[in-house]
C-alpha cells in the first residue's frame, strides 16, 4: 500500500487558474491541473492507494465555507480514494467550535500553512490552535520552513517548532517538507528524534523550474538521496510519512525516486504507508 500524505486539490471550476496561478509565484510546474480527477488520475499512474488533501485557509472569512464543502464531498473524495483535512487560520476567532465540528463530521485533521497565513508558528494564534486540536485527537500537519515563493521570512523555522514542541507538546503533528524544507542543516543538528512526524514533501529530488523562471536559491535546496535517507534515519523511519506535494511533484516520479533509495523493504514500507495507517489508527 501507497499513502500519499500530502496532496491539494482546488476547486473543479477554478483549479486551473489557481495552480497557474501558484506556479508562477513558485516559478516551478505543476503536474496535474489542481482538480480532484486530476490527481485521482495522477493516483492511478503512480499505484498510489490513498491521498491526503490538504486545503490551505489564507483568509478567515474562508474558513467555515470551504470546511463545509469538504465535509459535504467526504464520499465523493473516499470514493476517489482521497482522505481530506479541514482548513483552519490563525485569525479565525471560533476555531474550537470549528475544530470540532470537523471532528464530529469524521475530518481526521487540518492543515496549517504560517507563510501563505502571515503568522509566526509560535504565534499565540497558532500555538492555541494546535493545542486544541490535539486535545481533540485531531492531526495537524503543518508546513515547516522556507516556502519556494515566499523567501523574507521563515514562519516556521526550526527554533519556533522547538519552542511550540515545548510549551504545548501536541500529539499528531506533522512537520511537512522533512521538517523544514530548505534549512537540512538545522533539522539534522536540532530537530530530527523529536517527538513529531516529518512528511517527505517536495524534499528530495532536484527541483525543476519553468524555462523562463529566474534563477533562484531553491534550486539547490533539495535533498540528495543520500543526505536524505541519513536525514529519514536519524529521525526514525517510524516518524516519517511518505508525501509529494502533488501537484507540485509528479506522484509516479516521486514513487519510483524513494523506491530506488538505499532503504530496506521494512524501512520502505513505514515510510510508504505503515506510519500512516497508524497514525490514522487503521
Amino acid at each position: 500500500m501507497i499513502i500519499d500524505f500530502h496532496t491539494h486539490t482546488f476547486p473543479d471550476k477554478s483549479s486551473e487558474k489557481i495552480v497557474n496561478h501558484l506556479a508562477h509565484i513558485g516559478c516551478i510546474p505543476p503536474h496535474t491541473d489542481g482538480s480532484v480527477i486530476g490527481l485521482f488520475s495522477s493516483m492511478k499512474e503512480a499505484d498510489i492507494d490513498y491521498s491526503v488533501n490538504l486545503p490551505v485557509m489564507t483568509k478567515p472569512s474562508q474558513v467555515e465555507k470551504v470546511n463545509s464543502s469538504l465535509i459535504q464531498q467526504q464520499e465523493y473524495l473516499l470514493d476517489m480514494k482521497i482522505i481530506t483535512f479541514g482548513g483552519m487560520h490563525p485569525n479565525y476567532t471560533n476555531y474550537k467550535e470549528e475544530l470540532l465540528r470537523l471532528k464530529q463530521a469524521g475530518i481526521p485533521g487540518i492543515k496549517l500553512h504560517p507563510a501563505y497565513q502571515n503568522v509566526d508558528l509560535d504565534d499565540i494564534r497558532m500555538m492555541r490552535i494546535i493545542d486544541e486540536a490535539s486535545s481533540q485527537g485531531l492531526i495537524t500537519l503543518v508546513h515547516a520552513g522556507i516556502d519556494i515563493g515566499i523567501y523574507d521570512h521563515n514562519y516556521s523555522s526550526v527554533a519556533q517548532i522547538l519552542k511550540l514542541l515545548k510549551e504545548v507538546a501536541p500529539e499528531k503533528l506533522v512537520l511537512a517538507h522533512m521538517g523544514n524544507w530548505g534549512r537540512w542543516n538545522e533539522v539534522e543538528s536540532d530537530l530530527a528524534g523529536a517527538p513529531v512526524y516529518f512528511d517527505t514533501a517536495f524534499s528530495y529530488g532536484p527541483v525543476t523550474p519553468l524555462p523562463d523562471a529566474p534563477r533562484a536559491p531553491y534550486i539547490s535546496y533539495n535533498l540528495h538521496p543520500k543526505d536524505f535517507v541519513r536525514l529519514v534515519r536519524k529521525h526514525g523511519t517510524d516518524k516519517i510519512l511518505f508525501g509529494t506535494d502533488s501537484p507540485w511533484e509528479n506522484q509516479q516520479d516521486y514513487v519510483k525516486r524513494i523506491s530506488h533509495m538505499d532503504f530496506t523493504k521494512e524501512e520502505l514500507e513505514q515510510i510508504l504507508s505503515e506510519n500512516a495507517k497508524k497514525l490514522f489508527t487503521i
